[in-house]
């Protein structure tokens, strides 16, 4: 027993000096994520989920998720809650301290005055608080969500127009962007394809110019550029994530190559649904070093999106699926 109990001590103590063993790193990884997606308000021109506005609400759907965003996350292994809009500020510092991570989808809201923008300020400002005394939570922007992203770093209203409103593009690598944390587990033959081919799909109206982007110190300190797209004319970012904060944010939708099917312009091919995969895969591993939880079990499961039914929207909108709220 002596030997057991000696060969024990080792076995611990191996373990605590070499935490890339499995047994050893599980105890540092939450295999139950669950990450926030942001509503927006309904408009009468469906965009796309922190829970967005609906422009002329009717009382049964006065806010929305695109169910792809919620895919998105489902195929890596996560759960989702929606972030709904119009709470209070303690009402969003109980979530936040619930959840594991959160995702501000694209949309077509105000990035200033919405309840879309008011939501992810105390979402942004809750991370980098708890970010800031090592309590790890990644922050995710699609879209308007990048967008929203630059405007909270910044302060400023620093979009510019470009023509890139239903185009599938190929991405330009920055200087070692490919060993960055969001791309450096990706399999070369994808990074190839993504640097070569036109396979992340944008729709949005406003970019962040690279020019822009290298006049603004507070962006330059708090981003790296990791990939840059073009219109033809105007150079944008497509990628960034922050130096010391798990933030993260694409201009393009990753989400989409997988579970929209309304556009032709939408890439489908092996490898662009390959994108949608290793996207979702990175973003909820960084969700699973965060280790918030409900109070209790019954109330998790009444946050959960499990809650609410999908209604089919692709004869009539951009999105093949969304939850009214």
């Amino acid at each position: 027993w002596k030997h057991v109990s000696e060969m024990s001590n080792f076995a611990l103590r191996f373990c605590f000096a070499f935490s890339t063993l499995s047994s050893c790193t599980a105890l540092k990884r939450n295999d139950e994520p669950i990450i926030g997606e942001l509503l927006h308000h309904m408009t009468k021109k469906l965009k796309r989920v922190l829970a967005q506005e609906v422009y002329s609400p009717r009382p049964q759907n006065a806010s929305y998720i695109a169910a792809s965003y919620v895919k998105f996350l489902e195929s890596a292994g996560a759960r989702v809650v929606p972030v709904m809009i119009n709470k209070t500020l303690e009402e969003y510092k109980t979530l936040f301290n619930s959840i594991n991570g959160i995702l501000y989808p694209g949309g077509g809201v105000s990035i200033l005055t919405s309840g879309y923008a008011k939501a992810a300020r105390i979402f942004y400002e809750l991370a980098i608080e708890a970010n800031s005394r090592g309590d790890y939570f990644p922050v995710w922007g699609t879209c308007l969500g990048f967008e929203e992203l630059t405007y909270l770093t910044s302060g400023k209203m620093l979009l510019s127009h470009t023509n890139t409103s239903g185009v599938a593009l190929p991405l330009v690598f920055t200087n070692r962007s490919r060993e960055s944390r969001m791309f450096k587990g990706f399999p070369s033959e994808l990074l190839d394809a993504l640097a070569s081919e036109p396979i992340t799909e944008n729709s949005h109206k406003w970019s962040l110019t690279l020019a822009i982007y290298n006049s603004n110190a507070d962006l330059r300190k708090f981003y790296k550029v990791l990939t840059t797209s073009s219109d033809g004319i105007n150079e944008f970012v497509s990628t960034m994530e922050a130096y010391g904060f798990p933030i993260y944010g694409t201009q393009w939708h990753p989400e989409k190559n997988t579970f929209e099917w309304t556009k032709p312009y939408i890439p489908h091919s092996p490898l662009a649904v390959k994108v949608t995969f290793f996207m979702a895969d990175f973003f909820v591993n960084e969700a699973r070093k965060n280790f918030h939880k409900f109070e209790d079990e019954e109330v998790e499961k009444r946050a959960l999106i499990y809650n609410y039914n999908p209604v089919y929207t692709g004869i009539k909108s951009a999105f093949e699926q969304i939850y009214y709220f």
